[in-house]
């Protein structure tokens, strides 16, 4: 059986992490809550159902949870416009297919976020083996819940991830398969490897099928 390569899809194949970072800032503002921005930041790639008690802490969460959540989904899409596809990233998973692995989209993003992202790549559900959404699972990343949904529909085996973000490598580590990072998320690659990461890139163009291969 070939390999399922499981890629992360906002910061690895879009350039979204501080559009979305952008969005949350002004949620948060709307409710009066003025988080730091690098907090936010590095809560991008966790799931919207954790953000907000990470970023803001328990008493916000019960407060304004949903409605951070709804403001954060408005805001979001006023600027989905202005989100790019990474360079190269739409190539990088054709070559991946074109070499004969399994490729999965492990998105946590809504669904019609997720449906903008794959038109940007150039890419129709015909051209992967799975998709997953924020409706696949019911506990976010760093739980590995989205990652074991995207494998078991890709048919299973072994799996490589690929992530921009501390919460993919955790979320990797606990699915027991190895994470390779990218940078443009806006991790460092010290903060990527100390999260797990068995190497880190600048992007995924800076990849090839043998390299992502060779961890398996």
């Amino acid at each position: 059986m070939t390999a399922v390569v499981l890629l992360d899809v906002d910061g690895t194949l879009i350039d979204s992490t501080y559009l979305h970072a952008l969005a949350w800032e002004r949620a948060f503002e709307s409710v009066q809550v003025y988080p730091q921005w690098w907090r936010v930041h590095h809560a991008i790639g966790m799931g919207g159902d954790r953000l907000v008690a990470h970023v803001a802490g328990d008493q916000v969460e019960a407060a304004h949870g949903d409605q951070l959540r709804k403001l954060w989904s408005r805001e979001y899409a006023a600027v989905l416009e202005e989100v790019r596809p990474i360079d190269g990233a739409g190539d990088f998973v054709r070559s991946l297919q074109d070499a004969g692995l399994r490729v999965a989209l492990a998105s946590s993003g809504a669904p019609d976020f997720t449906e903008h992202a794959m038109e940007l790549l150039g890419l129709g559900h015909d051209d992967v083996a799975a998709v997953t959404t924020s409706d696949d699972a019911d506990s976010s990343k760093p739980a590995p819940d989205i990652l074991q949904v995207a494998l078991d529909r890709a048919g299973g085996g072994e799996a490589v991830v690929i992530g921009d973000s501390d919460w993919d490598a955790h979320a990797a580590g606990r699915l027991r398969a190895p994470c390779l990072g990218v940078r443009t998320g806006g991790f460092s690659s010290a903060e990527l490897l100390d999260a797990g990461c068995v190497d880190v890139r600048d992007s995924v163009a800076d990849l090839t099928p043998d390299q992502v291969t060779r961890l398996l």
